[in-house]
């Protein structure tokens, strides 16, 4: 351990009054980074630091930064991403014009880099033209050859500032979560981007976020010479709980891990390869279901049948503006469509005799079902579903209202072996290809309960483990990390001035 190391560690003893055999591991730094490869990258562990998050953000004090890269670097992880908003170094609004000035505080990011043995990635998180979060870009970087020439000038401009600074201390991460583009037009512009850098930087490395969010690897980059980033947030009900910026979290059932396998996603035709269907079998005749539905996407026309193909029920979802049998009518602009709140029970009557009922959405987008029930005598049994985007469902539901363990059996549980074969098991794929991976970004809202993430969080980190994956989680401090996450189900420790997860900092270090 080095005199700086134990100088920290004895002033936390005598501060906190924490026990030396109670303090976190902590470890000498810096250490040597290792060298990435396009084709190869290294096993990184690290957080995202969110001081250019936003262009609403007060610029960082140095002071914070330091500290945040010290803590870091003492707790064993070698690795930073800062997602950015461009909107932090341009001036006067205009997205042409970059401020010399506002650029020096990501040159002090970098800096601390190097002075702590830490990876640095830059990712454009609001790029001209493309953004996940609100509000939209009114130029749309996909199409726009407007866009694609400012957003490959802007990364000129970092590729030349910091020409020369080895791959091992600093990559470039394109884009933050693209969707709603295909992958050849996606492929277009991390070309134009790609080329723009290597042009100031030939030797730069260059990570790619998958496509639908960063969930699906995009094979076709490999001929560019970059590497590939995916998310660790599936099952979102178990990752997004309660988030406030994802509509409808509020409404989900308090998550469980594992749990049985089966989505609140109803695809319609206009999302094909993804289409399937809900089917309960049982003794369901002469019983009352309940649909919970949540969010409409368009349209959706969802129909029960029963085992011979027998319309029980149908209904048509048509969101759209103003009032309706809707509770909130949502606009999206990016993608222009109604993406409606519904927030209500759609209930009917099952057949006398029906063993078997098949929900699909059959026409149209996507529906999301918060909950079903099945009520009689009675009595009533609610199957609980998990809102993950792009899961299909896993086969048919058992109903047997008799059995002690439970009135609903699914054919699949969310695991381990879910997340390993299903969520990454195209990553794997990509990877023996020749195409460096890594997770980007990865963790839990404060509001899952802290068991859960617990369980969920290892089975995570264990599959990125086997598969030598680096990963990131979202964030150090705040509603994912490990520091001042306001969880109300944890006993924080105070540790530098912060309140501390233990738990989840000893899970960390152990992947």
């Amino acid at each position: 351990m080095s005199r700086t190391v134990s100088l920290w560690v004895l002033t936390a003893i005598l501060t906190s009054g924490i026990a030396l055999a109670e303090l976190p591991r902590t470890f000498p730094f810096p250490r040597a980074l290792p060298e990435p490869t396009a084709a190869k990258l290294p096993r990184w562990r690290g957080f995202n630091l969110l001081y250019k998050f936003n262009v609403q953000n007060a610029p960082t004090p140095d002071r914070v930064m330091d500290e945040d890269f010290r803590m870091i670097a003492s707790l064993g992880f070698n690795f930073v991403r800062l997602p950015m908003d461009y909107r932090c170094w341009i001036a006067g609004g205009d997205w042409g014009r970059i401020d010399e000035n506002k650029l020096q505080e990501i040159d002090r990011i970098v800096a601390l880099g190097e002075k702590y043995g830490i990876h640095v990635s830059l990712n454009f998180h609001r790029a001209p033209g493309y953004t996940v979060a609100k509000p939209a870009e009114t130029h749309n970087l996909w199409t726009d050859p407007e866009a694609q020439r400012v957003c490959a000038k802007h990364w000129a401009e970092f590729a030349r500032r910091y020409r020369g600074i080895p791959s091992a201390r600093l990559s470039f991460n394109l884009f933050n979560e693209p969707a709603g583009v295909s992958e050849a037009g996606y492929f277009s512009v991390v070309k134009a981007m790609v080329d723009a850098i290597r042009a100031e930087d030939p030797d730069r490395l260059v990570l790619c976020d998958g496509l639908d969010y960063g969930n699906v690897p995009v094979m076709s980059l490999r001929s560019l010479g970059v590497g590939l980033c995916m998310r660790g947030y599936r099952p979102m009900n178990v990752s997004h709980f309660r988030a406030n910026w994802i509509n409808g979290s509020d409404r989900w059932p308090t998550p469980a891990w594992p749990a049985p396998q089966v989505s609140a996603f109803l695809y319609g035709t206009s999302k094909a390869d993804w289409q399937s269907s809900l089917v309960l079998a049982g003794p369901l005749g002469d019983k009352i279901m309940r649909l919970h539905v949540n969010t409409v996407s368009s349209r959706a026309k969802v129909r029960a049948t029963d085992g011979a193909g027998a319309v029980i029920w149908e209904h048509d979802f048509k969101p759209g503006p103003g009032e309706g049998e809707w509770k909130q009518s949502v606009l999206h602009p990016e993608w222009k469509n109604y993406q409606n709140i519904y927030d209500r029970d759609y209930l009917f009557t099952i057949p006398a005799g029906t063993t078997r009922v098949e929900l699909r959405n059959v026409e149209g987008d996507w529906v999301t079902l918060s909950a079903v029930t099945v009520a009689g005598d009675g009595r009533s049994w609610t199957l609980n579903l998990v809102d993950s985007w792009g899961l299909q469902q896993a086969g048919i539901v058992r109903f047997d209202p008799v059995d002690g363990g439970g009135a609903f059996r699914a054919a699949a549980n969310f695991d381990r072996a879910w997340l390993r074969e299903v969520c990454y098991g195209p990553w794997r794929a990509a990877q023996a290809s020749g195409i460096g991976v890594m997770m980007g970004e990865c963790g839990a809202f404060h509001f899952t309960p802290h068991p859960v993430v617990l369980r969920w969080l290892e089975d995570l980190l264990a599959t990125t483990q086997a598969s030598g994956w680096g990963w990131a989680l979202w964030e150090f401090r705040g509603g994912f990390g490990v520091l001042d996450s306001a969880r109300s189900d944890v006993t924080y420790e105070p540790w530098q001035g912060h309140q501390l997860d233990r738990a989840m900092l000893e899970l960390l270090q152990r992947y």
